[in-house]
């Protein structure tokens, strides 16, 4: 009982540090786009959503993972098990749409580096 209790809290705990918000745009974006001349520029703004669509599709993969977990074992979370399988459906769905965002801000951008060359 014990060791299900403390897989259960370890499970809750990585799912709640999962949750805790990222830093999405380390660069002052405002600026930074307002600033873009250049090619080189525009290909750093594109790198630049790229990095953010890469961490959100791995926010995706990791809660895909915890989805599949709350959906094995359900009874390790009593009278939560359908709340934590809707949170995680909801922040795969969050995630993919932003990872869809941030890959269509970096095409623009590659688009406007090359018709700056």
């Amino acid at each position: 009982m014990k060791a299900r209790i403390f897989f259960a809290a370890l499970v809750i705990l990585a799912s709640l540090i999962s949750c805790a918000q990222m830093n999405p745009h380390p660069m002052e974006m405002t600026g930074a786009i307002r600033n873009a001349k250049t090619s080189v520029d525009h290909e750093a703004l594109a790198k630049h959503y790229e990095d953010a669509a890469h961490e959100m599709q791995l926010k995706v993969e990791e809660h895909k993972k915890l989805l599949e977990e709350y959906e094995k074992h359900p009874y390790y979370y009593p009278k939560r098990a359908q709340d934590l399988q809707g949170h995680c459906r909801s922040l795969i769905k969050s995630y993919e749409q932003a990872v869809e965002a941030n890959m269509s801000m970096a095409k623009i951008h590659h688009q406007i580096a090359d018709e700056v060359k």
